[in-house]
Order: C-alpha cells, then structure tokens, then sequence
C-alpha cells in the first residue's frame, strides 16, 4: 500500500525575486508604504494607534485618493496594514494632548532596501493584519453590540473568533487545493458557491436540505465580503457577488448558465496568494511541500521526498537536484541511496532509475559499476540499454525475478493495487512460464506481499489462485 505522506500536492512557485515583486505591486501594500512615509511627528494617532479622524482626510490625499468619497475608508485601512506589518511605529502620547504620534517603523527601511526575501516577509505580516481583519465582526453587527456605555457585548455578535478564522483557513486551504496540480497551478477560478458549499456540504450527502443551502448562501456572502479585503494585498483575484443578485434571486430567478454562476462571485489564489497561503500552512504544522525544495538535500532526502510526488513535479524537483551537479557524482549518491531492504527500498530504486534516466552518458563508469549487484543490476541494465551502451552483460535469472518482485513491490507502494499494476501482472505471468514456482523462492523481503496481491488482482483465476499458494510457501519458507 501508498505510503503515508504529505497530504498537499507540491506546489511550484514562482522565484522569490518575481514573488517580492507582486508584492510590492500589492495596491493595500503600497498604500501602507505611501502612508509610512507621510508619518512624522505631526501625524496624530488616537489611543488604539488608529490615524486620528481630523487626519484621514490629509491621508487619503496623500494616496491620491482625496476626491473619492471612501478615500478616508482606504486611508484607514492602509494605516492598519502599515501599523500592524511594522511599516509605521506608533508612539504613547505625551502630556494632555490624549494623541499619540507616528513615524517611519523598522520594517520600511527593510522593505525598501532589503532583498526578496525580507520584501515577503514584511508582506506576510501584512497578509496577517489583512487576515485579522477579514475575520472580524462586521462593522454594522458591532455597531449594534455596542451597549450605553461604550461596551461591546461579545455575546449579542455571536462571534468567535477562533471558528471565523477557522472556517476562512478551511476555505483558503480548499482553493490552494483546488489550485495545486501535478500540471502546475490551475488558471481557472472558482465560484464562490462551490468553495462555500466544500466548507458546509457533506461529502456523502446527496440533495442538499434546504438548511444546508441557507447555510451555504450565508457563508457565500460573508466570504464575498472576506474576498473584498484579501484581494488588494494581492491574495487573490476576486470577482464580487453581483449586487443586484439579491434582488433577482427575491424574484426566484433561476441560475442555470455560466454567466449566471458568474455573477455569483468568482476567485482564485495568484502566484503571490499561492506563496502565502502555503507559508501560513507551514506554520500551522501542515506539509505543504514546494517544487525545489530538495535540491540542496542529499540523494536519500530526494528519494524519499519524491516518493510522494505526481509524476511531473518528480520530474521537475529531480531536474532541478540533477542541475546542481555533476552527472558521475550525482548517479553514484543516487545509486547508493537507492540500496537498502527496508520497506521503502522497492520505491526508492524505481525512483532512481527514473532519476538516472535524466543522467547523460557520463555517468555510465557509476551505472556500470553496479552490475553485478543484486539490488541495482536490473535497473542499471535498464539505463545502459536506454543510451545504447555495448557490451552489456544479460542478467542472470534470479537477477531477473528479484527485480519483477521489486518492481512489483515499488508499485504497490507509490500506487496500491491500481489498474496499472494489475496489467504489470498480467504481462509479467504471460512472459514467463512457471513465474509463480520460482517467485516465491525469491530472497526479497517484499515476496510474500508481493505474490499475495498478485493473487488478488491477477484476471485469471487459475493464475491467482497460483500466486496465493505461492505466498503461502514464501511465508512458510522465510526465516522468522
């Protein structure tokens, strides 16, 4: 059976030079820059650190934005960002003014003068303030909680918190999903019904109730109005709920096209928004494994990564591994970490011929070298013959079996009992005469396992019953 391994696909991003510079372009990001600059000590804050009312007229001039009547809305929403990703330092009060001031914080000078790298990781915390924002209550529900004396009563929201922020990590984890494929990452939004219906639809539950699709329709608004707020710091790209929707659907006007579902709210995760969503991923503990990430990593760490890799992300993160040496050294590491009886060995010898399959010809004294040996012979058998290589010597017959039970065995690990291994079986039986009555004498750790599930997956049932008693002699005659 598949290892157990990540449970995300490799993802491929895009170079942290071309990622910094999304970021940077980020409309709410370059807001809060703007915004860090103007900062000085004439700029008022209240006692949260907000920009003070009489100044948001002033900032939102400064973003240009002065004759738009939500300007001050965005000049906020930007100090926020500014304030929380360490682009602006706010400073307490002094004497009775009941104002604090502001100034240029630590992480601008970073962001301006600091390479890729230190570019995302000031946008990440801005990403984080953005995330914050987008999960708390809604601006009219708290108005509403707010009692006589100015406090705001938790209970009236109905609001946690931790479930808010949950059920967007779900959603966002959903989309990253959605887009990470072995083809790299998919192009094609996704509407925003579907992504609120994977958060709240069982998986088993065939009609929808009509609960289930209130439900449905209320988290679809509350993550259009979430979606809003992600898109300008570059997350996604988002096209709304149409706003006069609501009023159509009063009328119980039907969705039945692609324009309609449209209209309904599309999204889906940039290359930037694919960058952050895998890196806050990674510091909840989830495996979310990059293309590239094992190229500085010995042969072993290879190997056993890309165990759980779709064939074309394999190849891409061996292409870029093979790339940082040379052909000899890199086929001698690969063979050498491709030995071993443990259970993953199978799978790792089928990976290092597909490795070496992307070595050229200077690595054949490595490959040559290894002939005679019982667990690598076959496959490097395999790579001579593939470069047309003279003079290479047949393999002997218990060469022959115990690679068919290893290559049984690695496939039974990578893809469990698919249709695909079932047509391995078929031909490698139909080839050999009495492959059963020498398999089972194989000295591979594998063989009884092996022989086994060719007995369940072999069509001809005269044929399975034969690999079933040949399992039981390969149990029988194995030393404790």
């Amino acid at each position: 059976m598949p290892q157990d391994g990540p449970s995300l696909p490799p993802v491929r991003l895009r170079s942290d030079a071309e990622l910094a510079r999304d970021a940077l372009a980020a409309p709410l990001l370059t807001r809060a820059v703007r915004l860090a600059r103007w900062a000085g000590p004439g700029t008022l804050v209240d006692a949260g650190g907000e920009l003070a009312e009489e100044q948001l007229a002033a900032a939102a001039e400064e973003l240009g934005l002065g004759a738009d009547e939500d300007g001050p809305a965005f000049a906020s929403e930007a100090w926020r960002t500014a304030v929380d990703a360490g682009l602006i330092e706010v400073r307490d009060p002094e004497g009775d003014t009941g104002h604090g001031t502001a100034g240029p914080g630590e992480n601008l000078a970073l962001l301006i003068s600091g390479g890729p790298r230190d570019v995302l990781a000031v946008w990440l915390e801005a990403l984080e303030a953005v995330h914050a924002d987008a999960v708390a209550p809604l601006l009219d529900d708290l108005t509403d909680a707010i009692g006589e004396d100015g406090e705001i009563d938790l209970g009236m929201l109905e609001w946690d918190p931790e479930a808010e922020a949950e059920f967007l990590d779900g959603v966002l984890g959903n989309l990253y999903l959605l887009t990470v494929t072995d083809g790299g990452p998919v192009e094609q939004p996704v509407p925003l019904p579907a992504l609120a219906a994977s958060m709240i639809v069982p998986d088993d539950m065939g009609e929808p109730t009509d609960d289930v699709l209130e439900q449905v329709s209320d988290a679809m608004m509350r993550l259009d109005d979430q979606f809003r707020l992600l898109e300008p710091i570059g997350l996604v790209e988002y096209q709304p709920v149409d706003d006069a929707l609501m009023a159509e659907d009063d009328e119980g006007g039907p969705v039945d096209d692609d324009e309609d579902v449209s209209r309904y709210g599309l999204v889906r995760l940039t290359p930037l928004g694919l960058y952050g969503i895998r890196a806050r991923m990674l510091d909840a503990g989830i495996d979310a494994p990059a293309v590239g990430e094992l190229a500085d990593k010995g042969a072993d760490a290879l190997l056993d990564g890309l165990a759980h890799y779709p064939e074309q992300a394999a190849r891409a993160e061996t292409e870029q591994w093979l790339a940082r040496r040379e052909p000899a050294p890199a086929a001698h590491e690969l063979l050498a970490a491709a030995r071993g009886a443990d259970p993953g060995g199978p799978l790792r010898r089928l990976l290092c011929q597909q490795a070496l399959a992307l070595v050229g010809p200077q690595a054949e004294a490595e490959v040559r070298a290894v002939l005679d040996d019982l667990e690598l012979g076959g496959l490097a058998r395999v790579w001579l013959a593939e470069h047309g290589a003279a003079d290479v010597p047949p393999p002997p017959e218990a060469m022959i079996f115990w690679l068919s039970v290893d290559t049984l065995a690695a496939q039974l690990d990578a893809d469990g009992e698919s249709d695909e291994l079932r047509a391995l079986v078929e031909g490698l039986t139909g080839q050999h005469t009495g492959f059963f009555e020498a398999a089972w004498r194989v000295d591979h750790p594998a063989t009884a396992d092996v022989l086994e599930a060719m007995g369940r997956l072999h069509p001809d049932k005269r044929a399975a019953k034969e690999a079933r008693k040949a399992a039981f002699k390969a149990r029988s005659h194995r030393p404790a």
